[in-house]
């Protein structure tokens, strides 16, 4: 046992997931669960995914020994500034965000005395939501990145990386900034190409044809995560603005080179483009 109570607000896929986790592990002892969604609260209670639930988040937290937090990244600090009157001393409180810079600078500065705050970003999901979507497996050979900064109680540390190592995540650690930058390339990018394209495909006039319907196998594989949670990813996209926008600007000078050599008829350019390419996608295999 690492814990005895865990409290989860927002009972999605991640959070969820995460209580599930934990509770195949067999290392915390009773899960309540937090949600502004009476209905999928009534779910995650149905399905054994927690023990207990509250729609009143500050008596969900009041003797909970840690909080997990797996809501939109934009209103992450709302809800630490929101339930820190009522965590009990020592509590440690974690999120799930996938933007960190701001959220763990804001949630450290929001913790009150004998309290901390660690941030955390499993790197797992799927474009499904809600806690029917949950799963104990999720996180299971994934990488979970922590990101402490200076002042970052070390105990608090130590039992969110044991908790993640219990889920089955490979943990590590990482500066927040540091953080936000990389996953700005490795999936911000990737969404915000995916809802682009579906968006350019979807509203294209091609002779008055429902282009969407001709979809097959390809485009429907590389789109999957634009069916993904859009009020999430639209705080993604806003919280780690500057991180984004200069990945887009990457991407954008790629895909002109991409469209330069096509134009330019450049059979040797192109096949030399796309083996690069190939190269660092079987790479990541």
């Amino acid at each position: 046992m690492i814990i005895n109570r865990l409290a989860v607000i927002g009972v999605g896929l991640i959070g969820g997931s995460f209580a599930l986790a934990l509770r195949s592990a067999g290392v915390v002892g009773r899960v309540i669960g937090i949600d502004t969604d009476v209905d999928n609260l009534a779910r995650a209670l149905s399905l054994g995914i927690v023990d207990e639930i509250a729609v009143d988040a500050l008596q969900g937290v009041s003797k909970a020994d840690a909080v997990f937090i797996s809501v939109p990244v934009c209103a992450i600090a709302s809800v630490v500034k929101n339930i820190s009157v009522a965590l009990p001393e020592g509590c440690v409180v974690t999120d799930g965000g996938s933007v960190k810079a701001d959220v763990v600078s804001q949630c450290h500065d929001l913790m009150p005395p004998g309290c901390s705050f660690v941030g955390g970003h499993p790197i797992a999901g799927t474009e499904n939501s809600g806690a029917t979507a949950a799963f104990s497996g999720l996180f299971r050979g994934k990488r979970c990145v922590l990101t402490p900064q200076r002042g970052t109680d070390k105990s608090a540390l130590e039992t969110v990386m044991k908790l993640w190592t219990a889920a089955g995540a490979e943990v590590c650690c990482m500066e927040p900034g540091h953080h936000d930058r990389i996953f700005a390339e490795i999936s911000h990018l990737p969404h915000a190409v995916a809802y682009a394209l579906v968006h350019a495909v979807g509203t294209a006039d091609v002779e008055g044809e429902n282009v969407l319907s001709y979809t097959a196998g390809g485009f429907r594989d590389f789109t999957r995560i634009a069916s993904s949670d859009p009020v999430m990813w639209r705080d993604i996209a806003l919280m780690n603005r500057n991180s984004l926008l200069a990945s887009i600007d990457g991407f954008s000078a790629s895909l002109a080179e991409l469209r330069r050599r096509i134009e330019n008829d450049d059979e040797e350019g192109l096949t030399e483009f796309f083996t690069t390419a190939k190269r660092f996608r079987d790479g990541i295999l």
